[in-house]
C-alpha cells in the first residue's frame, strides 16, 4: 500500500501534443545548428576571424584547384567604357541640354562625358593587353596539365575590368575576377570564367589575393581605387614585402600629369631607386613586352 507522501510525488502523465511541441522548438533552435550550418552565427562580430578565415580559403582552393600558377594584375577605372558606349553616352546628354540650354550641371556632364570618349581608347588597350597575355600563359599544352600562368585578375567589374576579362574571353582562355559588393558595381562582369569569380565582403582579403600569385601588375586611368591598389603593390614592392614584379602605369601622359613621382624623390620622400619601381606603357605590346623581360 503506497504511502500518502508517495501519492503526492506521483509524477503526471505527458501530454503528447506538449511534448511534440517541445521536440519541435528543440529542432528549430538555433542552438540546435550545426555551428558551420549557422549563418545567423556566423555573421556576429565575434566570428569575424573565422569569415576572414573563410573568405582567405575559399579563394585559395578554388585557384589551387584550378591550376593557376601565376597572375597579371589589371586594375583600371570602372567608368572606362568602349568607345560606342561613351559617344552612345555622350549623344544623350547633348540632347538634354538642347532642351535645358542653361543648365551648368549639364554642361558639367557634357564636358565629362567628352573626356571619357577620349579615355575610352584605354578599354579597348586594356583588352588587347589581356588578349596577348591569356594566350601566352594558357596554351593546349597548359591546359593538357591542368595549370596555367599569367592568367587575367581583375576586380570583376565593368570598365577596364571588363575588358581585361574580355580580353582573355576573346582569346578563348580564362581569367579572374575578385568581386566585392560596391554601390556602383552590384555584379560582375560577364566574361570572366565563371568557376574563377569569387565574391568578397573584405577589401583586405581581396588584395591580399590580387599580389599573391602575381608576376605583373598594369594599372590604367582609373579613380580612388585603382590609386589605392597603384600604391598598395608599390608600397609592398618598395619594402620587400612582395616579390620583384613589374608595375606598369598604362599611359605616360595621364599617369605623369596626374601623380609626380619625380617631385616625391625630389623631396626626399622617396628613394631614387624607387622611381625604378614604375615603368609606363602606351601600347598592349609594350605593355605585354615589359612583362615578358621581367619573367
Amino acid at each position: 500500500m503506497m504511502s500518502s507522501s508517495q501519492d503526492d510525488c506521483k509524477l503526471p502523465s505527458d501530454d503528447a501534443s506538449k511534448v511534440a511541441h517541445n521536440l519541435a522548438q528543440i529542432l528549430q533552435s538555433d542552438t540546435y545548428r550545426v555551428a558551420q550550418e549557422d549563418i545567423d552565427l556566423l555573421k556576429t562580430s565575434s566570428m569575424r576571424g573565422v569569415r576572414m578565415l573563410l573568405e582567405i580559403s575559399k579563394t585559395e582552393l578554388g585557384l589551387e584547384a584550378a591550376g593557376i600558377t601565376s597572375t597579371i594584375i589589371v586594375f583600371g577605372g570602372a567608368r572606362l567604357v568602349q568607345r560606342t558606349t561613351a559617344q552612345t553616352k555622350l549623344n544623350q546628354i547633348k540632347k538634354e541640354l538642347e532642351l535645358e540650354p542653361g543648365s551648368t550641371k549639364l554642361q558639367r556632364q557634357l564636358d565629362r562625358a567628352e573626356s571619357l570618349l577620349k579615355l575610352s581608347y584605354f578599354y579597348d588597350a586594356a583588352r588587347e593587353f589581356a588578349y596577348l597575355a591569356s594566350r601566352h600563359g594558357q596554351t593546349d599544352n597548359n591546359f593538357a596539365n591542368k595549370c596555367s600562368s599569367h592568367v587575367i585578375v581583375t576586380g570583376g567589374g565593368p570598365g577596364i575590368m571588363e575588358a581585361a576579362n574580355r580580353g582573355a574571353f576573346d582569346a578563348g582562355c580564362r581569367s579572374i575576377g575578385l568581386n566585392i559588393d560596391l554601390p556602383h558595381e552590384q555584379y560582375p562582369n560577364p566574361y570572366i570564367t565563371p568557376d574563377l569569380c569569387f565574391k568578397f565582403n573584405y577589401f583586405a582579403l581581396r588584395k591580399f589575393h590580387f599580389v599573391m600569385r602575381a608576376v605583373g601588375a598594369v594599372l590604367f586611368p582609373g579613380g580612388y581605387g585603382t590609386l589605392d591598389e597603384l600604391f598598395e603593390v608599390l608600397t609592398l614592392r618598395q619594402v620587400g614585402i612582395n616579390k620583384a614584379m613589374p608595375i606598369i602605369l598604362f599611359g605616360r601622359d595621364y599617369w605623369s600629369r596626374l601623380i609626380n613621382f619625380d617631385f616625391m624623390a625630389e623631396s626626399g620622400l622617396i628613394d631614387d631607386e624607387d622611381r625604378k619601381l614604375i615603368q609606363f606603357a602606351d601600347s598592349a605590346d609594350e605593355a605585354w613586352n615589359l612583362i615578358q623581360e621581367s619573367s
